[in-house]
């Protein structure tokens, strides 16, 4: 069994990635579970940038196989915000992000969106790949569903007719952006286990 690191504090995504990531030969640990409690400051100008930042920070400081995830929210009438400032887009929480972009979007015709996931693979020694996952929709009116976290109450899924928020995690495991890109990585698995 091969043991990947996940560079992430955020409970949630450390969730969905072990959720999503089920493999027979390879087991996902937390930074948690090897009692590493540190951030590292993403000032990337891209979520490439940034995912690159934390896997290759702590693959080098746990010299293991470390995997990390930048991933936001893109909306084509803000000129592609939040995008890298998803998460801090408002200077608060999530729900505060949410009213930010609904408020923003006010009286605006135009709503699509997309999430992106940019995963990394970082090597102790440097070396990386990377995987990158979107999914297209729209931004809703109002938020609607409490499952998921960040933007996902917000963002609209004409097929499902449901928000992100709305939808059985297990179904949005499978469409997700984070699904998408790790289904990029499953394909280069062999490659990746075998790598010298």
């Amino acid at each position: 069994m091969i043991e990947i690191l996940i560079a992430s504090q955020n409970e949630h995504k450390i969730k969905e990635l072990k959720e999503i990531f089920n493999h027979t030969e390879i087991r996902l640990i937390s930074l948690k579970e090897l009692s590493d409690f540190e951030d590292v400051i993403e000032d990337g100008e891209s979520f490439l940038d940034n995912a690159l930042i934390k896997a290759k920070y702590f693959a080098n400081k746990h010299k293991r196989m470390t995997i990390s995830d930048d991933s936001g929210l893109v909306v084509e009438a803000l000129d592609g915000r939040p995008g890298i400032y998803s998460a801090r887009y408002s200077g608060k929480g999530d729900y505060e992000n949410n009213l930010k972009v609904l408020c923003e979007l006010e009286n605006v015709e135009n709503r699509r969106a997309y999430f992106v996931s940019e995963i990394v693979l970082c090597y102790p020694n440097g070396v990386y790949k990377s995987f990158r996952g979107e999914v297209h929709g729209y931004i809703a009116n109002e938020i609607k569903g409490d499952h998921g976290f960040g933007y996902d109450s917000i963002f609209y899924m004409p097929e499902y007719q449901m928000t992100f928020g709305e939808l059985e995690s297990e179904i949005k495991n499978r469409i997700s952006h984070r699904a998408n890109a790790l289904k990029l990585l499953k394909e280069n698995i062999d490659e990746i286990i075998n790598y010298k």
